[in-house]
């Protein structure tokens, strides 16, 4: 027979035994001349140097043995054909009578009716018999308004250290050489800054148009002239509305005086004419006369 002790096997499991053995007592991890006392077949018998089977320091096997096994641990073992069953020691007893509870339906179900996540559900765990027996909504509800059940406080993450931060590198702090990673390009993309001036220009043009400030002649004018990259920011285009419409205002003017200086000349040549065919008409009838 073996004796055996320990929370592992070294070579595996020992060879079909006929009965089982028992270690009785907490067994010494060093054994050299000390007696151990084992049972087999309900029958004790004391193990020691001074019988046939060798006894060395944290090892016990008999002669038969090809495959021992070290004594490590104080923990008891019990020994079948081919199963190796742990029995309970000290610390087992010692926790016997605590009964572990599986709250999970409970937990599950509080989470449902507080209307949160399970890890946000807080459980007494004084009161866990009468958590364990409540296995309906109801009951939850009913332990929740007791307090037994309590969902836990949101945990806040502050984000004021942020809003500083980010109007600190509005107004450029923050954003020097060292804290620079990437190249212009890949920090702000050439594409984006281009996108987001047309959609400013357009956007004012379109305004423009609607209140009345420009035409829609002058505004295409002033859409390609925009695609044109003609206008590097919003007051350029602005200032250039203001010239454009001087300018038109000027050839207005302009057109009008021309027209009216054509107007006043036209109608001299037509006086005039009148007047040199009312003289040659004189001088006919009197011609006749």
């Amino acid at each position: 027979m073996r004796l055996i002790d320990g929370g592992s096997l070294s070579g595996g499991l020992p060879p079909p035994l006929s009965g089982h053995v028992v270690i009785i007592g907490e067994s010494p991890t060093n054994i050299q001349g000390q007696s151990v006392t084992f049972q087999v077949d309900d029958e004790k018998e004391v193990l020691s140097n001074s019988q046939e089977n060798n006894t060395t320091i944290g090892l016990l096997f008999q002669k038969v043995s090809t495959q021992p096994a070290y004594l490590q641990t104080p923990h008891f073992w019990i020994l079948t054909r081919r199963r190796v069953q742990r029995t309970s020691s000290a610390n087992d007893r010692r926790y016997a009578d605590i009964k572990m509870v599986n709250l999970r339906t409970q937990k599950r179900l509080a989470a449902s009716v507080v209307g949160c996540g399970k890890r946000k559900i807080w459980l007494d765990p004084n009161e866990m018999n009468e958590i364990s027996n409540a296995n309906s909504r109801q009951t939850i509800r009913k332990l929740v308004s007791d307090g037994l059940i309590i969902r836990k406080p949101v945990t806040m993450h502050s984000r004021v250290r942020a809003r500083e931060l980010n109007a600190a590198r509005r107004i450029g702090r923050n954003r020097g050489l060292g804290k620079r990673k990437g190249t212009k390009e890949a920090r702000m993309p050439s594409q984006v800054l281009w996108m987001r001036r047309m959609r400013v220009l357009r956007r004012l043009l379109v305004r423009y148009r609607a209140a009345g400030k420009i035409d829609k002649h002058l505004y295409h004018e002033l859409y390609h002239l925009s695609k044109g990259n003609t206008f590097k920011h919003k007051r350029a285009l602005v200032e250039h509305i203001q010239k454009a419409k001087a300018e038109r205002h000027r050839e207005r003017v302009l057109k009008e005086e021309m027209d009216a200086k054509r107007a006043k000349n036209k109608a001299l040549r037509e006086r005039r004419q009148e007047r040199l065919e009312a003289k040659r008409n004189a001088l006919v009838g009197e011609a006749q006369e």
